[in-house]
């Protein structure tokens, strides 16, 4: 199966999805198509490349939509599209305007305002020609997008809300409320005109991301030299890139030469700026605050981090939440109903109560223009859109609508230890220096031993020993003594390093030494001793630190409704002890195998159903994958990390977590809200319609106003609150 895309001309909210759906879904199946909304987006998996297109774009014209090959699409782009395609929504909309004003102004000069809005009570029939004419363009124009479509639905007997508005229209028109015909069908043309507004408004918070990174960079070229300028698509991996003081940095790379701060904020929500220095990462998109400096090109272009974030947050918009899919569902049989109720109330009352036909037949017309699904149907995609462009910016990769709503009904949550609890990278906790030995001769001792291991304990010894600024000479006849440490000479003499084992067998163990040991393992401690032949010359404790926010981010969750929090470690019991109890996480689990780890979030799930597995992305990968959903803690620059997990933390700090929850919560909160207020427009004009209170141009009045309140409702969510 291969993937073919067409951008999608017309195809401005669910309503229009649910449309292609029915027309496409015979012949590729529902579950061969992805449609991205905000981009105007149709992606269609098949095997037969040029049938497909074709086929594609003749089922889509039958619909009253156009289908363009996204890569002509893309060309025509880049050339601008046209005046028609930019502005013909708005001026159709706008001179409808005009005529209608003209029209109206034209009879109550001559009639009266009542007479202008009615048409006479006792001669309904009495509009002049000219305003008759008036009004009549002011239709056309108005509905010049909405007829076709509708015309379309009533061949394929689908009823749509572009066929609920025209029956209404075309019925006014009949029974010569041309007044009304004509502001029925000029405000769902300024609704559908705000409502592609609302849509392009979103879409603008995603493609923001893309002005993130430069169009181009300077680099040396490698032949001659010479400092040369090129789009980043052309940069060479491998190539020396430059970077000036406020510029944006185009690609991926590691720094090769000079010293600066680095703003990661568009990309990661960090507040502070990052030191950078030879050897350390950066990042397309962010920007080099001082300090010009060079890095070699790691990444292409279309490979960086930046470039993967967009490409998964346009992806996330076909990853429908519950709440769409919901409310697709709901419209699909809502729709049909509405024309069928209509149609009662027209024929009923007039037959089996001896009613007037007009006045039943007019409040039929209000019911099919209350029916109109619009602010339903544009409330949900608009909000989860713009959910999802705030948590991007917030240094938040949410996968999907669908991933956007679980964190807000989420009741347990598992975490792993290493990594997440902590800053992942053991350091030296302790220096005890025994029998007249210093820290320092210690640390001397200890790293000249380790100078030559890969050992994460003898990583952090080095580290450490360059932080005091101590001079190392490695030792000689270096031997790794296989589960227990190393020996080797310095200055003449034999020396040992190595775990509480070693020194049993070095019978090197002196007076309280073990309980010292074990009282450093408690503290969640890994301990390296270090001697010469018997005697035992100090302790060295290296451990993993706790990150200073996780306490807080723990008390957090709490106050969001976490019920239970549970980390998870390979960990000895005393090591997983101290770290729950510095962290304030109530249960653990210690000493874990990778399976281990995927059976007890197997049991939380049994036993809380939405729980979420915080983790690396890498290792706890399947532990990830039984929870409801997975979270990637400081995925900026892991490629493995942003692929893993439903949801990426760029940056590695916890207080995103209580972030993301309220974000969620807030997301579906104005969904609801959106999706009870759309309804509860819809019911009372309903019962104000059966009471024969209810005009024509009052139903499409609160219908726009319903359309206009849930868009500017859901964009709300792009605001960064906390």
């Amino acid at each position: 199966m291969q993937d073919y895309a067409f951008k999608i001309r017309g195809m401005d909210c669910a309503e229009e999805v649910a449309i292609l759906k029915r027309e496409l879904g015979p012949g590729f199946g529902e579950e061969n198509l992805r449609f991205d909304v905000m981009n105007g987006k149709l992606i269609v998996a098949s095997e037969d490349g040029g049938t497909t297109r074709d086929k594609v774009v003749e089922l889509v014209r039958n619909t009253g939509m156009e289908a363009i090959p996204w890569d002509k699409h893309v060309s025509q782009a880049k050339n601008g599209d046209s005046f028609w395609a930019r502005r013909g929504r708005a001026i159709l909309t706008v001179l409808s305007g005009v005529c209608i004003f003209l029209g109206f102004v034209w009879h109550s000069t001559q009639h009266g305002i009542f007479d202008a809005l009615t048409g006479g009570e006792a001669e309904r029939h009495q509009f002049p020609l000219s305003v008759i004419i008036l009004y009549l363009v002011g239709i056309v124009s108005g509905g010049w997008f909405i007829f076709p479509k509708a015309w379309y639905a009533a061949r394929r007997l689908r009823p749509d809300m572009n066929l609920l508005m025209t029956v209404a229209v075309v019925g006014a028109a009949l029974i010569s409320e041309w007044f009304e015909a004509a502001t029925v069908t000029l405000l769902f043309a300024v609704a559908l005109l705000l409502e592609s507004w609302s849509v392009a408004r979103a879409r603008r918070a995603i493609s923001g991301l893309l002005d993130l990174s430069p169009e181009t960079a300077r680099y040396y070229e490698k032949q001659s030299g010479d400092v040369v300028e090129a789009p980043i698509a052309d940069v060479p991996l491998g190539a020396t890139v430059l970077v000036r003081p406020g510029e944006r940095i185009p690609l991926d790379g590691d720094v090769t030469k000079g010293r600066t701060k680095v703003n990661q904020a568009p990309i990661t929500g960090e507040s502070k700026p990052v030191t950078k220095e030879p050897g350390d990462p950066v990042y397309a998109g962010t920007i080099n605050d001082e300090g010009a400096f060079e890095f070699e090109a790691t990444k292409e272009a279309s490979d960086t981090t930046l470039a993967r974030i967009i490409r998964m947050v346009e992806d996330a918009q076909s990853r429908r939440a519950e709440s769409e899919q919901w409310v697709e569902k709901f419209a699909r049989y809502y729709t049909p109903v509405m024309m069928l109720l209509a149609v009662g109330i027209a024929i009923l009352p007039p037959l089996l109560l001896g009613g007037s036909w007009y006045t039943w037949f007019y409040e039929a017309l209000v019911i099919l223009v209350i029916a109109c699904p619009c602010a339903l149907v544009i409330s949900t995609p608009v909000s989860i859109v713009a959910g999802l462009s705030a948590a991007a910016r917030a240094g938040v990769l949410v996968k999907g609508g669908v991933y956007l709503e679980m964190p807000a009904r989420v009741r347990a949550i598992a975490m792993d230890k290493t990594g997440t609890l902590t800053l992942g990278q053991p350091e030296v906790q302790r220096v005890e220096g025994l029998n007249g030995t210093s820290e320092e001769e210690l640390l001397r001792l200890a790293a000249a031993l380790e100078s030559s291991s890969e050992h994460p304990l003898a990583r952090a010894i080095l580290r450490r020993v360059e932080q005091d600024g101590v001079t190392v000479q490695p030792a000689e006849n270096f031997q790794a003594i296989k589960g227990k440490g190393a020996t080797g000479t310095i200055d003449g003499g034999q020396y040992w390093i190595g775990s509480h084992r070693l020194v049993h067998e070095m019978e090197a163990e002196g007076p309280g030494m073990h309980e010292r040991a074990e009282q450093l393992e408690d503290a969640g401690h890994t301990v390296v001793a270090l001697g010469k032949d018997n005697l035992l010359m100090g302790l060295i404790s290296v451990g993993d630190g706790v990150r200073p926010e996780a306490m807080d981010c723990v008390e957090e969750l709490r106050d969001e409704g976490i019920e239970i929090i549970v980390m998870l470690t390979g960990d000895n019991e005393g090591t997983a002890k101290a770290v729950s109890e510095a962290t304030g996480v109530a249960e653990y689990r210690a000493e874990l195998l990778p399976e281990d780890k995927v059976e007890t979030v197997r049991e939380l799930v049994d036993r809380w159903e939405h729980v979420a597995m915080v983790g690396d992305g890498v290792n706890d990968a399947p532990a990830m994958a039984e929870a409801s959903f997975g979270i990637a803690m400081g995925a900026m620059g892991t490629d493995v990390a942003i692929e893993t997990a439903d949801i990426a933390l760029m940056t590695d700090d916890l207080r995103r977590l209580p972030w993301l929850v309220r974000h969620s919560k807030r997301t579906l909160r104005v969904i609801r809200q959106n999706i009870f207020f759309a309804l509860g427009v819809k019911a009372v004009f309903i019962v104000l319609a059966f009471a024969g209170l209810a005009t024509l141009w009052m139903a499409i009045a609160a219908d726009t106003g319903a359309s206009l309140l849930v868009i500017f409702n859901g964009l709300r969510l792009l605001r960064m609150d906390e």
